[in-house]
């Protein structure tokens, strides 16, 4: 879980684009927690300047990374997400906007706590590949969200996939199904920044300790994934098949050992690592597993390992 998007805007304004670690930014929940945003006082013509600076500021820094863009990436009111679909998906079905559970607006799930299928009218504003909004996409329902093993949110759309094909010609991004690899090459898109993070995968996390949460098998990014209040719930895409591994969600902060917005490493021993300015991501690769025919969750499904209400 992140800062609040007012302190994510100071940092940048003293420290410029880029110098401060990544997190979410609570627009609709009350309490901040991982990547979100903190809307409240910010307005969009600020958030869009300041993000078309970062945005900018990357890509020259960076001008070896063009591969991944912005489509299929969406803005909350505070988080990232993006439309995704999986291996069978297919372009009759209703889309999906996944993101983080921490990023719900019913609120953050406590642990063991896990939403399905409840109603909601949630708008997403969707992304063309230079980070314009082209559409308003709408939700139907969460479809799943939790903060137990995982810190992960699905929306089914009143949209199919081939809907948002023939109306804007873009197309969701394609989970992966197996196990992302430490080294590998990643970029985290942010749809609420429009920003793109590029680093590699450090490596993976036993267990995540944030308060009173524990995430499982989390991947840990290398320090130039720096991201900020806002970014979480973007995917986190893979620079050599643009498929997506992880969605992002949390980072240390400030130092301390296990609370909220400092999340601790703690390791098959039981031994304790805190990684000051390291910011880290959810697994999805045994997701598809849970999604059957018309997208359907299906929790009872052959290896579907996400948390039961």
């Amino acid at each position: 879980m992140r800062k609040p998007l007012g302190a994510a805007l100071l940092a940048l304004a003293i420290a410029g684009a880029g110098a401060v670690p990544a997190v979410a930014a609570p627009g609709d929940s009350a309490e901040s927690f991982g990547k979100s945003a903190d809307t409240a006082g910010v307005t969009s013509v600020v958030n869009d300047a300041v993000a078309s600076t970062a945005q900018t500021l990357d890509q020259v820094l960076n001008p070896k990374v063009q591969a991944v863009n912005f489509a299929g990436t969406v803005a909350l009111s505070n988080c990232s997400g993006s439309v995704v679909r999986f291996s069978d998906s297919e372009d009759n079905d209703p889309a999906l906007v996944m993101t983080n559970g921490h990023c719900l607006e019913t609120g953050m799930p406590g642990p063991g706590q896990v939403v399905v299928d409840r109603a909601s009218s949630r708008t997403f504003s969707l992304l063309n590949s230079s980070g314009s909004r082209v559409a308003t996409l709408r939700a139907s329902k969460i479809a799943y969200g939790t903060m137990t093993d995982t810190d992960v949110a699905f929306y089914q759309l009143t949209t199919t996939y081939g809907q948002i094909k023939s109306s804007y010609n873009i197309n969701a991004l394609t989970v992966a199904e197996t196990h992302p690899v430490a080294g590998t090459a990643i970029t985290v898109a942010s749809g609420y920044w429009k920003r793109l993070y590029n680093c590699n995968i450090d490596g993976f996390a036993y267990r995540l300790k944030e308060g009173d949460w524990t995430f499982k098998d989390s991947v840990r990014y290398t320090s130039a994934c720096n991201t900020i209040g806002g970014t979480s719930g973007s995917p986190v895409i893979d620079q050599a098949t643009n498929k997506v591994v992880a969605v992002n969600n949390t980072g240390n902060e400030d130092g301390e050992r296990c609370t909220v917005n400092n999340p601790c490493e703690v390791d098959e021993s039981g031994n304790v690592t805190v990684r000051q300015g390291i910011n880290y991501a959810q697994q999805i690769y045994q997701i598809p597993a849970c999604f059957g025919v018309d997208n359907k969750l299906d929790l009872s499904a052959s290896g579907c390992v996400l948390p039961k209400p």
